[in-house]
This record gives C-alpha cells, structure tokens and sequence, in this order.
C-alpha cells in the first residue's frame, strides 16, 4: 500500500467524523508520515481531540489521553515505581505514555514541570523513571492539544519544547456551510463518543505506516530545494521583527514534512511548492516574535507569510 493510497483511505475514515478542517487533517498526516509529533491550536469545540481520535482508530494504534491540569504531576505522566508488599521489592507502574498516539489535551494548563516530562519522550522515544529508560512503542507520536495562550489559566510551552512539535496546525471557526452540515449530522445522530457507531474502521496498520514512512524517506530531493529550504530558514534569521529565528531543526523538519507531502501527492520528488505550503505551520512555533513588532500589532504568522512569499522560487 503506496502513501498516497493511505492517504486517501485514512481522509475517507476522518471524513465519517469531521466535516471540514482539511487542511488540518492533512498536516497531520503529513506529521504521522514523516515521524513527528503535532501540536493543535483552537478555541474548545473545533474537533481538536475528535480528529485524534479518528486518525488512531483509522490506522488501528493503540490511543491514549492525558487531561493536562494546574495539579498534575510528571509521574501521573510517565509512571513511577511503587512498593509491592508481596514482593518486597519495587515494581514499574506505566504511565499513559506507554501508547502508538498519545493525546495531550490542553497541555498549556499544566506548569512547565509536567509539560517538561514529554521532552525526553518526544526527542527519544524513551522515558526514565528512577534512573532506568524504558523505550516507548513505535510508533510514537505525541498529538498536543492547546487553547490559544491569551485565554486564563494557561501556561505558554517552552521554546525547547516546542521546537519539539514537527508542526504547529492552527485550527479556526468552520464556514457556515460546513458547520451546517455539523449540525445535520448531530441531528442524525452522529455521536463523537462512539467512532464505531460513525462507521470509523481500522484501514492502515502499524507495518503499513512503517512501509509508508520508509517511502517517504526514498523520496527525491534536488539540491535547488535544499537552498530554497535554507534561504527561507535563513530570513527568519536576519528578520528585523523576530527576536530568534529558525533553528537547523527546523530545516530539517521542512525538508521532512516536504517529502511526505510529495509522496501523499504521488511524487516520488519534492517540488518548491510543497515547501512553501508546509513553511508556516514549521516555522510559526519555532520563532519569537520582537516586543516592538507586537505593540505594532504584528503576529507571527503575518510576518512569516510575508518573508515565505518574499523568497524566490527556485524553477
């Protein structure tokens, strides 16, 4: 089964639950492709945690869910050991980590600490407890989920673990035609609780993902695309509104999303345009964002928008 095979069947599975959001479902899939993790933006009630959910069940990954809270410890996270009586020695108790797609739901509810306790799972697929690594299942992938950090109560994510998250995918309010169709389809009975009940059905398993991830590695890339990739980093850099810019990482990380694009698209290469299109949800949580721009009323988006479409396009 080719990626774009696999692309197509997981859309048709998603689309039994969620109308809409097809730029966010695409992101993260080309997330899952290229073996990283995605963090989700949006006010409550965009189908954030339903999206999650439908890609797990689609590709038949064991899911799980921490709720991020003010109260919640990084042992509630990642486990701990606990004294049996019986044995009189101390035994693992795995935390909801242990999972293929792990939900972190509103992780900017809970201090830097906890939040921290994703860092070395991320990074390295594996966690220590008391001293000891565990290696976490592959795949592995971490699905963040956030309310916008001007809301109360929340906690902005560090730099280093943002730079972490392979995309940032900004969910927004759905046109009036497809939330119609939202409400025709809750008035039908469709209930987010029950996926079955909705028709969701495994359609990619764990070695299909493995051989699809191989293939997006095989894909082409031209050394013009290599210094498109860079040249577009690069402005991030030298950019007079942005206190930091792009790190090497996030090179990597365009050149990464960029092949899984290709191939979700039938292309065996990369062409300029899918690093343009991938550009913004790379870079925008990679960035910082100078106080004097921002009094100015200038976002993130709105400036890397512009330095993305100031670059020339290699042909």
């Amino acid at each position: 089964m080719g990626v774009a095979d696999i692309t197509q069947r997981l859309k048709h599975e998603v689309s039994k639950a969620i109308s809409g959001q097809e730029v966010a479902i695409e992101q993260s899939m080309v997330a899952i492709l290229a073996n990283g993790h995605v963090l989700l933006e949006g006010v409550p009630g965009l189908a954030k945690t339903l999206l999650v959910r439908v890609l797990s069940q689609a590709m038949d990954l064991q899911y799980g869910r921490v709720q991020f809270t003010p109260d919640l410890m990084p042992s509630d996270v990642i486990g701990t050991n606990i004294f049996d009586a019986k044995s009189s020695d101390f035994v693992l108790r795995k935390g909801p980590i242990f999972v293929n797609v792990l939900l972190a739901d509103e992780i900017n509810r809970t201090p830097p600490k906890t939040q921290a306790a994703l860092l070395e799972a991320m990074e390295e697929r594996r966690v220590t407890i008391d001293g000891e690594a565990y290696p976490l299942p592959p795949p592995f992938i971490v699905f963040a989920t956030q309310n916008p950090i001007d809301f109360e109560g929340t906690y902005p994510l560090p730099e280093a673990q943002q730079d972490r998250f392979l995309l940032k995918v900004v969910l927004h309010y759905p046109p009036t035609e497809i939330e119609l169709e939202v409400l025709r389809r809750h008035h039908a009975g469709f209930r987010p609780q029950n996926l079955d009940g909705a028709g969701v059905q495994p359609v990619v398993s764990a070695s299909d993902l493995a051989a699809a991830q191989a293939e997006v590695n095989a894909v082409n890339v031209e050394d013009k695309i290599f210094s498109y990739i860079l040249e577009i980093v690069g402005a991030t850099r030298k950019s007079a509104d942005l206190l930091v810019g792009g790190s090497p990482r996030a090179g990597i990380a365009m050149l990464n999303c960029s092949k899984a694009l290709a191939a979700m698209r039938g292309r065996d290469f990369v062409i300029p345009d899918d690093v343009k299109e991938l550009a913004l949800p790379i870079l925008r949580h990679r960035v910082l964002l100078r106080p004097e721009a921002e009094v100015e009323g200038l976002t993130v988006d709105r400036i890397l928008a512009s330095l993305i479409d100031s670059q020339v396009v290699p042909r």
